[in-house]
């Protein structure tokens, strides 16, 4: 895998993409809909990440594990994202595949809140290159 910032931009494309229809998802009370789509915009962040080193991982596990002990223990993103973007990832595995979850707005919203955060502290991160 090569660095690219081409493919870095696609995936940060994608994050907001994925961002917008979750608030959309939302607004139309799909609580977990939304949730799936948070996640997907906070996945596509991390990934935009690691588009700009060569690297890259099949399963999702693999990226956050990655993540999470390349910049986020070290500090280069807050400690306390990666607690958001766990809860994030388990929301989202209930969401997709509990038949019998209920989801509450107040967590649909807080799963959106952790995306925009990331997106944010991404597009700070990516600037640089």
């Amino acid at each position: 895998m090569k660095i690219s910032t081409e493919l870095s931009l696609h995936r940060l494309a994608q994050a907001k993409e994925d961002l917008e229809a979750s608030k959309i998802l939302y607004k139309e009370k799909f609580y977990k809909s939304a949730n799936s789509r948070a996640y997907y915009s906070v996945f596509h962040s991390i990934r935009c990440i690691l588009a700009l080193e060569p690297i890259d991982f099949k399963r999702h596990k693999d990226v956050l594990a990655y993540f999470n002990q390349h910049y986020v223990n070290k500090e280069i993103f807050p400690k306390s994202i990666g607690r958001r973007i766990a809860k994030c990832s388990k929301l989202r595995e209930d969401s997709d595949y509990d038949d019998e979850f209920l989801v509450k707005p107040e967590a649909t919203k807080e799963q959106i809140e952790t995306a925009e955060e990331l997106l944010e502290l991404v597009e700070k991160f990516v600037s640089k290159f």
